[in-house]
């Protein structure tokens, strides 16, 4: 009876070796099919990671820059440049070529400008055509009395007040704010807008992504110092 039971034990054990001899090949495909899925969507998920710094990097090192935020960018920087106070700015740019015209107080203010346009990201070149207009100080630096200096800081303090009250700021300066405060706004992401600016009154032409981008653009305009009453003619044209 014993060896019976042996012999039955010893032919399971045979049987089960046979099954999972059988079996082994199955689950070991399985197994494989497992780890090339899972490497599979690795390799997706790299992809896409590439694909997002490549992208970044792109923006960043300047290709696929748009001319509208070029000039958006060139704007914002002339805003805290103190060289360029009582400048009148327009920056325009074609295939990243940028034209800067209008009027800069100083030679030096005019050299600030073209070498800000010239670093910023995308500009392939810059054309100068801004024209020096000599404001109530010197430009060739000129000793004057103690009542001329003290007349100039006056004028100095007067400025800065009305400034901080929302007068007295150039149509340039109004038009670089205005394009600064709209760089770090994502809903106008995608946007070609073109602010013009005439005495105190913006007009707003170009695209924007959507409706709420075309409301946060005139909001925007609007909330600037210096700014009297904003016209939006922006068109909505969503991205494809």
């Amino acid at each position: 009876m014993n060896r019976m039971i042996d012999g039955s034990r010893g032919l399971f054990a045979a049987g089960a070796l046979v099954v999972a001899a059988v079996l082994a090949p199955g689950a070991q495909a399985q197994t494989t099919a497992d780890k090339a899925r899972e490497a599979g969507r690795e390799t997706k998920q790299e992809a896409r990671e590439v694909g997002q710094d490549t992208k970044q990097a792109a923006k960043g090192t300047g290709n696929a820059i748009s001319d509208s935020w070029i000039t958006m960018k060139v704007h914002a920087q002339f805003v805290p440049e103190d060289v360029l106070e009582d400048s009148d700015i327009d920056v325009e740019t074609r295939k990243g070529v940028v034209t800067l015209m209008g009027t800069v107080p100083t030679a030096a203010g005019k050299s600030r400008a073209v070498a800000i346009a010239r670093a910023t990201d995308g500009v392939k070149n810059v054309a100068d055509r801004l024209r020096v207009v000599p404001g109530s100080d010197d430009d060739d630096g000129k000793a004057v009395g103690a009542a001329g200096a003290a007349a100039r800081e006056g004028a100095r303090d007067t400025k800065a007040t009305t400034r901080q009250a929302g007068r007295g700021m150039s149509d340039g300066w109004v038009t670089s704010k205005i394009y600064a405060d709209f760089i770090d706004e994502d809903a106008l992401e995608g946007s070609d807008i073109d602010v013009d600016v005439e005495k105190g009154v913006v007009t707003l032409t170009g695209t924007v992504p959507t409706r709420a981008g075309s409301d946060r653009a005139a909001a925007v305009a609007k909330a600037i110092d210096g700014v009297t009453s904003v016209r939006n003619n922006l068109k909505v044209r969503a991205q494809k």
